[in-house]
């Protein structure tokens, strides 16, 4: 049984090639602006790695925030869901996941990788990707800098608003008050943890909880969650491909 899952998401497209099971192949790619024509590329590049043809995939399963622009999958499927059975293959025992992608936040409660209950911020795109994006931009960093400059923090910012939109704005206004960097950047990773870890409490998650999305590579968001959370993180060794996993493993028992 060869398997294709499709994670179309706001910012990158994810794809994972499984055979009776087991993951073969994986990729990462930028969507741009065009769902369809990634979740194309993406697709080809699993099959080429894999040395598979279209013709020997058995199902193409879609997930993720384009989900419903593939029309050559065989059905499109709630990331939540593909989340939660995603992270149930690689942790068994992990009852709640966090993840933080490009345009939303999420917080699942799992239980034997079926979905109990979740919550989702997407309000202005606060706590996501695309937020540390602007935050980076106007800080004129690199987004991959952030966390080596948040943990350089001597006296994090207090940062006021988490909207997206004023962004840029927050961050002139906190240099011309004499903030460095590495304190505004420490600032904008504590304020997306203390607001993840909020809704993360109302599913009273408190214990075996991996960490997914793009977001999870940062190690200073990861750290500053463990600490307001009181827990240790799973983080995959590839935290985008979840969804992707999830998808694919989703006619697998």
């Amino acid at each position: 049984m060869i398997s294709v899952g499709l994670d179309a998401g706001s910012a990158t497209t994810k794809a994972v090639l499984i055979k009776d099971g087991r993951k073969i192949t994986q990729t990462i790619r930028p969507t741009a602006f065009d769902f369809i024509s990634a979740a194309e590329i993406a697709y080809q590049e699993v099959l080429d790695h894999a040395g598979i043809g279209k013709k020997d995939v058995d199902h193409v399963y879609a997930t993720g925030y384009g989900r419903n622009s593939i029309q050559f999958a065989d059905k499109a499927i709630s990331e939540i869901t593909t989340h939660a059975k995603g992270v149930y293959h690689l942790y068994p025992e992990v009852n709640g996941i966090i993840d933080i992608g490009g345009q939303d936040s999420k917080v699942i409660s799992v239980n034997d990788g079926k979905v109990t209950d979740f919550l989702m911020n997407d309000k202005c795109a606060a706590g996501t990707g695309k937020f540390l994006e602007y935050t980076a931009r106007a800080l004129e960093v690199p987004i991959d800098d952030l966390g080596s400059l948040a943990f350089d923090s001597e006296t994090p910012a207090s940062i006021t608003s988490m909207c997206t939109v004023f962004a840029e704005s927050e961050v002139i206004s906190l240099r011309t008050r004499g903030f460095t960097k590495q304190d505004i950047a420490a600032g904008i990773i504590e304020s997306i943890a203390r607001r993840v870890a909020v809704m993360a409490r109302q599913l009273e998650l408190k214990q075996n909880v991996a960490f997914v999305g793009g977001v999870a590579k940062n190690t200073a968001i990861k750290s500053a969650l463990e600490k307001e959370l009181g827990i240790s993180l799973y983080v995959p060794a590839e935290p985008q491909i979840t969804g992707a996993l999830g998808a694919a493993l989703y006619n697998s028992n």
